[in-house]
This record gives structure tokens, C-alpha cells and sequence, in this order.
């Protein structure tokens, strides 16, 4: 009974920290999307495209969430985008108050949006709220077919997943209509969008999507 104890109390710490960077967002008008996946899956290298694509319409920062080594927020930094690294030393995932404390690095009066790169795992980060507008989940094709039903707390909690690498289908007993019909049954709210990140295949439907809740959302803060 102690241990349920300590972990709701940590959750109501997290809930309270996320509410105060929620706050700052609004404060300073930044959209904060948290993008999840296993590691792997291609959530640096898809920040990357999409810098690239949609940096002369918003101003973008990233959080990078790892175990260790600052090589994702360099390879981010190198598109032109402001990086902060979040080194978790075996934490499985990002809680609200390391969000907090690497904020002053990002100088949120000069950003429009915020990618949060959390930890690479299909759990953990699920549980945790940073202070997000949106969440989004990246699949990866390699990973099979089963990790929608496998993992249904990741998938309950996301609004859309990009399931990417889908130029090695071929390659790989994967069933696209399965995974789509999957998400329906334990997230009918959710969308799933077919991509490659690496062919560039699809990647305009995710820059749309980014496109069309930003407009929401600055119209709701107007």
C-alpha cells in the first residue's frame, strides 16, 4: 500500500509541475507537441525533416529527452532549430520538472512551436504529462504488427501516430489495414498516417496536421 501511495503522490508532483510549464506555453504563445516511440523508430530524424520543411513558417525548439549523450539535440541544432538535452541517466522518461529546469535555455518568447523528444519506450512516457499541448506516437514498421495491442496505454493517449519506415513493407510481414484497424479499437479518436520519413513519402499530410492544430490553437488563444 505505501508504494501506490509514493507513486500517486509522484504523479500529483509531476501533474503540478506540467500545469506551471503548461502555463508558460500559453504564457509566452508556444504549441508544445510530445512525440514518443520505442527507440528507433525515426523520431530525431523526422524533427529533422521537419525543421527543414516548416522553419521559415515557425520558429521551432526541441527537447531532447535520453539516457545519455547530447548527439540528438546536435543533430537538431545543425537544422537550425534551438536545442535543449535532457540526459535522464536511466529514467525511462521525461517528467515534468526536467522539462521545467531546461526551459530557460530555449528562451520560449523566441519559439512558436516545441517538440518535446521523449525517452525512447513504449511505457513509461505515457504515464507522464509535461505540460503538452498535443502528443503524438511514432511506429516504426520493423516493430511488427502487435505493438498497438501490446502497448495500449501509449496508444490510448495519442492523437496521432505516424507509422513510419513504410518503404521497407516489402521487407517485412507488416499489415498497414491491421495497424489502422488496431488504433480504431483502442483509440477511435486517434489517426494513424503512413509515412517514411526517409523516401520523404507521406510527410506532407504530417506538416498539414501540424499546420491545422496550430491554427486551432492560436485561434482559441486570440
Amino acid at each position: 500500500m505505501a508504494e501506490i501511495i509514493l507513486s500517486q503522490d509522484a504523479l500529483a508532483s509531476n501533474n503540478r509541475a506540467a500545469a506551471h510549464n503548461r502555463r508558460l506555453f500559453e504564457q509566452y504563445g508556444v504549441l508544445v507537441i510530445n512525440v514518443m516511440s520505442s527507440p528507433g523508430a525515426g523520431k530525431t530524424t523526422l524533427l529533422e525533416k521537419t525543421i527543414e520543411a516548416l522553419g521559415d513558417r515557425y520558429r521551432i525548439g526541441v527537447i531532447q529527452g535520453d539516457l545519455a549523450t547530447q548527439i540528438d539535440a546536435d543533430r537538431v541544432r545543425a537544422r537550425g532549430a534551438r536545442a535543449a538535452q535532457i540526459n535522464t541517466h536511466g529514467v525511462c522518461h521525461l517528467e515534468a520538472a526536467m522539462v521545467n529546469k531546461v526551459l530557460p535555455q530555449l528562451d520560449l518568447a523566441a519559439l512558436d512551436l516545441l517538440f518535446i523528444e521523449n525517452v525512447g519506450n513504449l511505457v513509461c512516457p505515457s504515464g507522464y504529462d509535461l505540460g503538452e499541448h498535443h502528443r503524438i506516437t511514432v511506429l516504426s514498421v520493423p516493430e511488427g504488427n502487435d505493438k498497438i495491442l501490446k502497448y495500449p496505454v501509449m496508444f490510448l493517449r495519442t492523437e496521432l501516430v505516424l507509422l513510419n519506415k513504410i518503404d521497407v513493407l516489402p521487407y517485412f510481414d507488416f499489415d498497414v489495414e491491421q495497424a489502422i484497424e488496431d488504433l480504431r479499437t483502442i483509440n477511435p479518436k486517434s489517426r494513424l498516417i503512413p509515412i517514411s520519413v526517409k523516401a520523404e513519402t507521406n510527410l506532407d499530410e504530417w506538416y498539414r496536421w501540424i499546420d491545422e492544430v496550430y491554427a486551432r490553437w492560436s485561434k482559441a488563444g486570440a
